[in-house]
């Protein structure tokens, strides 16, 4: 099964879109992700549809930051973008009378509950200004 990595990418993309100097365009983002111009837009509409990033027609046109990175954060940008569920896993529930699926389907969505819980508390707690800090960071130690 192919991970989707539409959060890793639009995370990439804003660090890069937090740097650039003026706007950033379909074209040049695609480029930068090694994909098509309509994928990108089609995954900034999200993000334009939140608020945190906006675009401009027209010659010198472009994605821009539109939102202050310390109030977003790893979730934000994954809703935004339609991320999948956290987990694919899923209960059988073809035989409900089971006792074996019940108890089955009860540890199973327990654990799947908690470890999304935790999942979203984490992502939550990260916002894109601290991604921006990290970044930072690693340059200037390899300066």
């Amino acid at each position: 099964m192919r991970n989707d990595s539409r959060l890793s990418r639009m995370l990439h993309v804003l660090l890069h879109m937090a740097r650039h100097d003026g706007p950033m365009t379909s074209e040049a983002i695609a480029a930068m992700l090694g994909t098509n111009p309509v994928v990108v837009r089609r995954t900034m509409a999200g993000l334009r549809d939140a608020g945190y990033v906006r675009s401009d027609k027209g010659h010198g046109g472009g994605w821009i930051i539109a939102c202050d990175l310390e109030r977003v954060s790893l979730l934000d940008v994954h809703r935004a973008v339609g991320g999948p569920r956290i987990f694919a896993i899923g209960n059988e529930h073809s035989n409900p009378d089971c006792a074996v699926e019940q108890v089955v389907n009860e540890a199973v969505g327990n654990a799947l509950r908690d470890a999304e819980a935790l999942l979203v508390e984490r992502l939550g707690a990260v916002s894109l200004a601290e991604l921006g800090r990290g970044f930072e960071a690693r340059c200037a130690a390899s300066s």
